[in-house]
């Protein structure tokens, strides 16, 4: 039986590769399930950690990117989408919509495009880190370089 969570990484550096993205995919001995185990891990401020999030926006998937060092408002997510009702997903709706179990979604490769949101605040980081289809892989970027390959909107999200 293959490896699906090494598969996930493959997916995700290949999906990178066709993005343009110049940064490498690397693996952390520790497991970077939260944005502070990343952030030491990698010897950074979690906020540069750009945490892949995901809610249900009413009942539809959709991806906030995430500073690690803020929390996530779903009144100000749900105003800026215009939507009635923002609710946290289940780890099966995560699965669902991404591909990937909750500590290593990344932000792209999922099966349908997600409307996806960028907290504004990682825009003062030269470079953040995303998840890359695990745990214990990541991936460095810009907020530049994330809001194009997300297709995402930038945004106060944890007014």
């Amino acid at each position: 039986m293959p490896d699906t969570e090494q598969q996930s990484v493959i997916h995700v550096r290949n999906t990178l590769k066709l993005f343009g993205v110049k940064g490498e995919v690397r693996r952390l001995d520790d497991s970077a399930r939260t944005a502070k185990e990343a952030a030491d891990a990698l010897g950074i401020e979690v906020g540069q950690i750009a945490s892949s999030l995901i809610f249900l926006a009413d009942g539809n998937p959709i991806l906030v990117m995430a500073s690690g060092k803020h929390r996530v408002n779903t009144n100000t997510v749900a105003a800026a989408l215009e939507v009635d009702e923002v609710t946290k997903a289940t780890a099966d709706d995560v699965r669902a919509a991404t591909g990937y179990a909750i500590g290593g979604v990344a932000p792209v490769g999922h099966p349908e495009q997600l409307p996806t949101l960028v907290d504004i605040s990682l825009s003062q980081y030269d470079e953040v880190w995303a998840a890359a289809g695990h745990p214990h892989y990541v991936f460095p970027t810009t907020y530049d370089e994330l809001l194009r390959i997300t297709g995402g909107h930038a945004a106060e999200i944890s007014i």
